[in-house]
């Protein structure tokens, strides 16, 4: 189940080497969709996803791609527990959304492709 969430960078913690062909790096983001209530949210980079974040910095915005996993494990004893990941694959600054050309752009762009002298009139 893919999803997607925008947000400002909290933490970013160090890549964890788990074995030697798997490793993981979270990171937290704030989500201030209600001021009030504000959510610091674990998100899990794996493998070769753990670079994504680097070039972002605490306090930056982005819009992180996740998917939501969950599992169970039955302990020594019995007991079934259940966890949940929000397993990242892609993230992107709010700067790299692309942006509609300003009105000052149109212009060059028709006064360019408009021929000075040569009027059909």
């Amino acid at each position: 189940m893919s999803q997607d969430v925008t947000g400002k960078i909290y933490q970013i913690n160090e890549t964890q080497q788990i074995t030697e062909k798997f490793s993981k790096r979270e990171f937290v983001l704030e989500l201030s969709s209600n001021p009030a209530y504000i959510e610091k949210v674990i998100f899990t980079l794996m493998k070769d996803k753990v670079d994504l974040i680097d070039g972002h910095s605490v306090g930056d915005t982005i819009t992180v791609k996740y998917n939501l996993k969950g599992r169970d494990w039955t302990s020594p004893q019995g007991d079934v527990k259940f966890f949940n990941t929000l397993e990242a694959w892609s993230i992107s600054s709010s700067n790299e959304v692309a942006s509609e050309p300003k009105n000052d752009d149109l212009k060059s762009v028709v006064n360019s492709e408009t021929p000075s002298d040569d009027l059909p009139f």
